[in-house]
């Protein structure tokens, strides 16, 4: 079992580039922020929530993909894949503290810099900075909905996989096809298709 992130400094200069990045603060304010990130090792398949459980914490991926998914009429639906140096949590759940509706799990052997609820609102009321940075978190996470939203109804199967080949190519590299089908909302067949043209 890991232990706190101040035993693994290598481990916690991606989380700071990526706080700093965002919003500028002193050296100690970031040093105290990151210093409530813990480390947390997932095995492919291991769950960082799922569904019926309330979620207590948030992750930042240091290494690794995960992804949001859940079942309707017996198919697998992705919601979000995340990729390194970006956050995760079931947002609604995390705040509320309702039950989660998503797995998230695993996709590939993960790393990640965990905080929990509780000390998530210590910062909140510590450091304006981190105020901050949850606005943003929270404007990035709208943003992706709402795009999400716009894509599946306003744009073509191809138009989908060509934006999500140009923004994040690693992805199909990483994983499963059928999940990435799923999250764009098409069939493995199609998304061969597609990828097969784009090749050609």
């Amino acid at each position: 079992m890991l232990n706190s992130i101040t035993k693994y400094p290598e481990m916690n200069m991606s989380l700071k580039n990526c706080i700093s990045e965002q919003v500028k603060m002193p050296v100690n304010v970031l040093e105290a922020i990151s210093g409530h990130f813990k480390p947390q090792k997932m095995k492919v398949g291991d769950c960082f929530t799922q569904p019926g459980r309330i979620c207590k914490k948030m992750a930042f991926i240091q290494d690794g993909v995960l992804r949001m998914y859940n079942y309707a009429e017996g198919k697998e639906i992705t919601l979000w894949i995340g990729t390194k140096n970006r956050f995760i949590t079931d947002l609604s759940s995390f705040i509320q503290q309702s039950t989660s509706r998503w797995f998230i799990e695993a996709v590939v052997p993960s790393v990640l810099l965990t905080i929990t609820r509780e000390e998530h609102y210590k910062l909140i009321n510590e450091y304006h900075e981190w105020i901050e940075f949850d606005n943003r978190l929270l404007s990035s996470a709208y943003t992706i909905i709402e795009d999400r939203m716009f894509s599946h109804l306003y744009m073509s199967a191809e138009e989908r996989f060509n934006r999500l080949f140009e923004t994040q190519p690693e992805l199909f590299n990483i994983v499963p096809l059928k999940q990435i089908a799923s999250m764009l909302a098409m069939t493995p067949e199609t998304l061969s298709r597609l990828r097969a043209k784009r090749s050609s």
